[in-house]
């Protein structure tokens, strides 16, 4: 972990409750990824054949393989066989894999992000101390906002590569800027990016 994380310790002994900068930098361009994509549920006949149908050239065939669903499965669904909760699941995450590829590779979240250099403002939320025992509990920390610019490139090559290494140094770069109360943003509950 980075030289911020460590200062935090065991961050979650008393029962604190949050995530890494970086696993919260990847949820939430999970999120934006999502909100441009198949709204409809894998479920409905409707966002199956949404998802299918995105998957249907020779690279989303081959994700769709990766997790199990083979040109034979496919074949017997067009005959009216129902597909098993686990092959929809697995039918949703060949979807979300593809989708991220695509938009690392075509560069829009990219833009999205970078928004002509002007970046996007992360809201940072501390993490959860509320189980915490009062006297136990780290001095107060605020949400905290701040402008993140020209780190979006690499933030979503790394996500999309799932490199949780590379999103914690991002991050790192991220709170420097938070003055010298930084490391009490390493771990937090959540984010949100203005995008």
């Amino acid at each position: 972990m980075s030289g911020a994380t460590d200062l935090w310790g065991e961050w979650q002994k008393h029962g604190a409750q949050g995530m890494s900068g970086a696993q919260a930098l990847a949820s939430e361009l999970d999120r934006i990824a999502r909100e441009g994509g198949i709204a409809t549920p894998v479920t409905a006949k409707r966002g199956l054949s949404a998802r299918l149908r995105y998957l249907s050239s020779g690279p989303g065939r081959h994700v769709l393989a990766r997790h199990g669903v083979s040109a034979r499965l496919l074949r017997s669904w067009n005959r009216g066989v129902r597909p098993s909760r686990a092959k929809l699941e697995a039918v949703d995450q060949a979807y979300q894999e593809h989708r991220r590829a695509n938009l690392v590779r075509s560069g829009a979240l990219k833009r999205l992000l970078d928004n002509n250099g002007r970046g996007r403002r992360i809201e940072i939320y501390p993490v959860d101390q509320t189980a915490v025992d009062e006297k136990r509990r780290r001095p107060t920390v605020t949400e905290r906002s701040v402008q993140a610019r020209y780190i979006w490139d690499d933030a979503v090559d790394a996500w999309g590569r799932g490199d949780v290494g590379a999103l914690d140094e991002i991050w790192d770069d991220v709170i420097t800027d938070l003055d010298s109360d930084y490391a009490a943003y390493a771990y937090v509950g959540s984010i949100g990016i203005g995008a």
